[in-house]
């Protein structure tokens, strides 16, 4: 294999500047064959991550808590068909979704059908809510956008009840059960759910990144949400981890020592539910692991993980036993794609699925509008305590008001010095928690979206705002390159090993598909380095999203939507 292209391969995203440091991993024939890092662990040090550097993992952890309910049902003590409120009490007094609906069973936890609105980021900021609490919340009842089991959708709220579950069933505190059962066993001494448990001369410091820089971000305490995002662990460990699932195929005589079966490994790894609007890599969902099926490389399973302070990515090609993990120390660092980017590498001539268009969403709820129209008001006229009322406490926590002041102040005055919703395009809803509209302004038009919480009553656990580029600045620059590139050819600046040829082929083919194209609506970005927009053409309408270096090179440039 092309270690040497694998490493050009990191040393490339690692000129994001996304996240202080990273590292990565190989695993072939269930060894880590290759491991680097690139950055700080902690930012002045000059140490760089390596392979027994401990980060958190986040929604990586999800694949945990599903295995421990696998090995208790492979054993007798549940069934996936049972229903949650047999296990945990607070759920027992939950109506039915609808008159015709069932209650929530185990397997739509482990599969994120159960019903739940998407809660990231508000899940995030849960990780350390007191055992109690989270007893309390449950007892008042949560939110619900489908009934259980009939449509997927992400939720870190499902997985914490698992761990609840998992604490009910077994008698033990739910860490203490993960370790029985699969850390010690497997040998993964590096991993666990407090930070106390590791030297601090190994631990990564998470960070975020602030107007001013870097800002580092105290660890969360272990407590309910725990079983969805709180494992600590480390690239060497991983590969272990990762081994073993890659290991379950294809179905053979010889019997492993892995704590869970093989075949109920293999079962974890099928897909259980399609994902609406799922891509190539994450096109269903099985029990804790992402999954996708593509006709030249087969399958390929992983799981992401975002968090405040941390990214992190594991997925591997189950018919030949490659797996890639990569961790980072920025917050919601996506190092997701390179992680998708070293496997393709390592595998080679690999195609890509097209991917699936999106489903359509249900209509919101009538507090989903409401916050909608809280949300118009505040953008209007800033308050402080209005916003409290409105916002879920992740939200100050994610970006202080004053941050997001000042970015309504650009977006002010970017889109002419006053804006309002636009009447002529319907505000849209994917889900019943979610709602996306515009607004326009003398110089153009921008999306804003909300989300909010599966709490009871719901609050807005983000707030989305697209702010245009800055007239004549590099992304406005670069953004007319693009699109003069488009109309008439010419040149584009771009960073240095920059996969131009690629982005060269798909330019002229959106010139094929859409004719001349001028920008349009600002669907998403920061107006500093990056930003996302409707290119509107004379036969059809497709999306640029482009990000730049601060000198306005190109550094990532994707079109979509032909």
């Amino acid at each position: 294999m092309n270690f040497d292209q694998i490493d050009a391969t990191a040393e490339r995203f690692a000129g994001n500047g996304r996240q202080p440091g990273f590292a990565y991993g190989i695993v072939i024939d269930g060894k880590l064959a290759h491991v680097a890092g690139l950055g700080e662990r902690v930012l002045g040090t000059g140490q760089v991550p390596d392979a027994d550097t401990v980060f958190r993992i986040a929604s990586m952890s999800k694949s945990f808590t599903a295995s421990v309910i696998m090995s208790l049902r492979d054993e007798g003590t549940l069934a996936l068909t049972d229903q949650v409120a047999d296990y945990v009490k607070e759920l027992r007094d939950w109506p039915l979704v609808t008159p015709d609906a069932r209650p929530v069973a185990i397997a739509d936890l482990l599969t994120m059908t159960a019903g739940f609105p998407t809660d990231d980021p508000w899940g995030d900021r849960q990780q350390g809510l007191p055992l109690d609490e989270f007893g309390a919340l449950l007892a008042g009842g949560v939110g619900f956008n489908w009934a259980p089991g009939t449509r997927f959708e992400y939720s870190n709220l499902g997985y914490a009840i698992l761990g609840r579950l998992i604490t009910a069933v077994t008698g033990r505190p739910f860490k203490d059960v993960v370790r029985e059962r699969f850390l010690t066993p497997l040998g993964m001494t590096s991993t666990g759910y407090q930070e106390s448990e590791f030297s601090p001369d190994r631990l990564a410091r998470g960070y975020r990144k602030a107007p001013e820089g870097w800002e580092e971000l105290p660890y969360d305490p272990y407590g309910a949400f725990a079983p969805m995002g709180g494992v600590f662990s480390t690239v060497r460990d991983l590969s272990r981890w990762v081994a073993g699932f890659a290991a379950a195929f294809p179905p053979r005589d010889a019997v492993s020592e892995h704590p869970l079966s093989q075949a109920s490994r293999r079962e974890m790894q099928l897909p259980r539910v399609i994902i609406p609007g799922g891509k190539s890599d994450t096109a269903a969902y099985g029990y804790g692991l992402f999954l996708g099926e593509d006709p030249s490389r087969g399958r390929v399973v992983g799981h992401s993980g975002g968090y405040p302070g941390f990214g992190s990515n594991m997925r591997w090609h189950p018919a030949t036993g490659i797996g890639v993990i990569a961790l980072a120390n920025g917050t919601y660092a996506n190092v997701s794609i390179l992680a998708a980017q070293l496997l393709t590498v390592a595998l080679a001539d690999v195609a890509t699925r097209p991917a699936v268009p999106l489903a359509p969403g249900q209509a919101p709820w009538p507090q989903t509008l409401a916050a909608a129209d809280s949300v118009n008001g505040l953008l209007s006229d800033w308050d402080d305590a209005i916003a409290d009322q409105l916002f879920a406490p992740n939200v100050p926590l994610d970006a202080p008001y004053p941050e997001r002041r000042a970015q309504i102040a650009r977006l002010r005055d970017r889109l002419g010095g006053s804006f309002t919703p636009d009447g002529d395009r319907r505000p849209e809803s994917d889900t019943p928690a979610h709602r996306r509209w515009w607004l326009t302004g003398d110089r153009g038009t921008a999306q804003v979206q909300i989300q909010l919480s599966p709490q009871r009553p719901p609050r807005v656990q983000s707030l989305t705002i697209a702010v245009p580029p800055g007239e004549g600045s590099a992304l406005d620059r670069a953004m007319e390159s693009v699109v003069k590139f488009i109309n008439e050819g010419g040149d584009l600046p771009v960073a240095a090993d920059s996969d131009v040829d690629r982005w060269v082929r798909r330019l002229r083919m959106a010139a094929a598909w859409a004719g001349r194209v001028r920008p349009g609506t600002w669907r998403a970005g920061d107006g500093e380095t990056t930003t996302q927009a409707d290119l509107v053409g004379e036969h059809a309408t497709i999306q640029l999203a482009l990000a730049v270096d601060p000198t306005g090179a190109i550094r990532d440039l994707t079109l979509t939507g032909f």
